[in-house]
């Protein structure tokens, strides 16, 4: 089976993670992507199939003979995609030979636009998949799920020769919880990659440091008609927080290494009032300088309202892995070459975000990243091409051939 065969399969699976449940997994529907995952590696020939009760799913394929002592290679995606536009099925739609202009995403009323999405062009001629424009389409990451699976039943078939070959499906990613129960001991591998997003070619090992914060407000509500010196409004106070905040430093000013502060949500009245944020930055100094720089922010608003108004909640969420990918460097310069046998010029990215890999690589299992094929992920403009995922898997492939040789 093809690659984008198995990922129409899988998108049509729900599986939103959610980051309010307080529950392992977060979503009891990741369960049922996790068991049809395990039966199909079962009946592909994997080894040691298990479906963990946190929901983790793995398995293996031995080595080939005279193989046995070649490094002990993994590869990891995740299962959950992102909440947002999910609340119903993905209904994924396959453009033959794309013409590369404006696409209108079914009867969503949303068109895929090259003004918006300039690498469209580049595109053309390809086979383009896409949700209906009401759903994300859950390529993110079900892609690398299939491109894994797909690669594993090349290994079965006796395509290439390879060593110790470890597979991990794990949930939650999307929500920051990923590795929380990853079993790094029994997964056995010395190195991995995760598949996960990010355009054929792309490799990535340097990601933000990541930390959410929550700011708390407690106003005092009393008649507007008599409120001078008296009333605190907790919704005007969080909104004069997030004036304090720098706008050169939000993810629309922002790219490449440039970290970033990202309001993600405010609610609340006069009385009580709640804002999230998550904090992003590559460089660690500067991370804990806006850390610091809330902290900051909280001390000025009580002096100003009165201690307790105010009440900061910081927590950190992963690091840059590259500290720990440095010294086994021959990971990037491996899936370099093995982008190159590939046929495509590789492409080494810093990641605005996070991986798996990033807290798999502080556990001891050192995991970068390497590209999908994907675009445009956590939204209903999310888009992947047969093509894009070909190369992937041949970048896989090669990736396996260079470790046994």
């Amino acid at each position: 089976m093809k690659a984008y065969e198995r990922l129409l399969n899988y998108v049509k699976v729900p599986t939103p993670s959610n980051e309010k449940s307080g529950t392992h997994p977060s979503s009891e529907c990741q369960r049922v992507l996790a068991d049809q995952l395990a039966e199909e590696m079962k009946a592909l020939g994997v080894s040691d199939v298990r479906v963990e009760d946190k929901c983790y799913v793995y398995g293996k394929i031995p080595a080939t003979k005279g193989y046995e002592g070649k490094t002990k290679l993994g590869f990891i995606a995740h299962m959950d995609t992102v909440s947002d536009f999910a609340d119903h099925a993905v209904n994924p739609i396959v453009h033959e030979n794309y013409d590369g202009k404006d696409l209108k995403l079914a009867d969503s009323g949303r068109t895929l636009e090259v003004s918006v999405f300039p690498h469209l062009p580049s595109l053309a001629g390809r086979t383009l998949i896409t949700s209906d424009g009401t759903t994300v389409l859950g390529a993110d990451d079900k892609a690398g799920v299939a491109e894994i699976m797909t690669l594993a039943e090349a290994l079965l078939a006796g395509e290439i020769p390879h060593g110790p070959i470890s597979i991990g499906f794990t949930p939650d990613e999307e929500i920051g919880e990923g590795p929380d129960f990853f079993d790094v001991p029994g997964f056995d591998a010395e190195f991995a990659y995760t598949v996960d997003g990010g355009t054929e070619g792309e490799i990535e090992f340097e990601n933000f440091n990541a930390a959410g914060a929550k700011f708390t407000v407690t106003g005092f509500n009393i008649h507007p008609g008599g409120a001078k010196d008296t009333m605190i409004n907790a919704i005007a106070v969080a909104s004069e927080i997030q004036s304090l905040l720098p706008e050169a430093e939000s993810p629309r000013n922002t790219e490449g290494y440039e970290g970033f502060y990202h309001l993600t949500s405010m609610s609340g009245d006069v009385a009580h009032a709640e804002s999230e944020y998550i904090i992003r930055d590559h460089d660690a100094e500067k991370f804990a300088a806006k850390e610091e720089n809330l902290r900051r922010i909280e001390k000025a608003m009580n002096e100003k309202y009165g201690e307790g108004t105010v009440k900061l909640e910081i927590k950190e969420q992963y690091r840059n892995m590259a500290e720990k990918i440095r010294p086994c460097y021959h990971l990037i310069e491996n899936a370099e070459e093995a982008a190159r046998r590939a046929g495509m010029e590789p492409i080494v990215l810093p990641i605005r975000g996070g991986t798996d890999g990033a807290r798999l690589s502080f556990m001891g299992l050192p995991c970068p990243n390497i590209g999908t094929g994907g675009y445009a992920c956590h939204g209903p403009y999310e888009h992947i091409t047969v093509e894009g995922m070909e190369k992937t898997m041949a970048m896989l492939k090669e990736l396996v051939k260079i470790y046994a040789e």
